[in-house]
């Protein structure tokens, strides 16, 4: 059990680093404001870059993801109640990741990205790529949120599943001290003869 909590902890943070990465374009059509057109075509330029990237990045980056939801599912089987609690809320959360870039981020860049127009920085940015640059970095912001709540959900059982442990830990000594007291009162006690 430790081990596929390791696993989802380790590739829940890979996942939420590889987003990191996108936060040179995020953070100047997210959280800068005035959003200007020369921070719109910095971010554009961005993720022009990345639809040029070559394609095996995309099946490693699928196999990870992969691997981590088969990893959550496993634990989950166990059907235990800290594992339907805290694993179902992470299988939740990871799906929410999962299918906010698949069915938004992904196509939003392969439909948009792949060719962008000739410019220089102070043109005007194109009405058509302004929407879709603004969401890819709320959905950027989206997937972050859901995966770090993936990462709270185990941390949350971790701290959960030690504190029973503890519990558990003082309950033996009792349990073992009360059939020690046992035992010297059985031998002690002389046996009643029917003589």
């Amino acid at each position: 059990m430790g081990v596929r909590a390791g696993v989802v902890v380790c590739i829940t943070s890979f996942l939420l680093g590889s987003l990191f990465t996108h936060w040179i374009a995020d953070s100047l059509t997210l959280w800068k404001s005035p959003v200007t057109d020369e921070h719109l075509w910095t971010a554009a330029l961005y993720y022009s870059i990345l639809t040029k990237g070559p394609v095996q990045i995309l099946y490693v980056l699928f196999g990870i993801i992969i691997l981590g939801g088969t990893t959550i599912f496993w634990s989950f089987n166990d059907l235990e109640a800290g594992n339907l609690m805290f694993d179902g809320g992470s299988i939740f959360l990871y799906g929410v990741a999962v299918i906010m870039y698949a069915y938004s981020v992904i196509p939003n860049l392969m439909d948009k990205f792949t060719a962008i127009p000739p410019h220089h920085m102070k043109d005007a940015f194109p009405r058509l790529l302004r929407t879709p640059t603004l969401d890819l970095a709320s959905n950027h912001l989206v997937c972050s949120v859901a995966l770090t709540g993936v990462l709270i959900l185990q941390a949350g059982r971790w701290w959960a599943e030690l504190s029973d442990g503890d519990d558990e830990e003082g309950y033996l000594p009792e349990k073992v001290e009360d059939s020690d007291v046992a035992e010297e009162t059985k031998s002690t006690t002389p046996l009643a003869s029917t003589t």
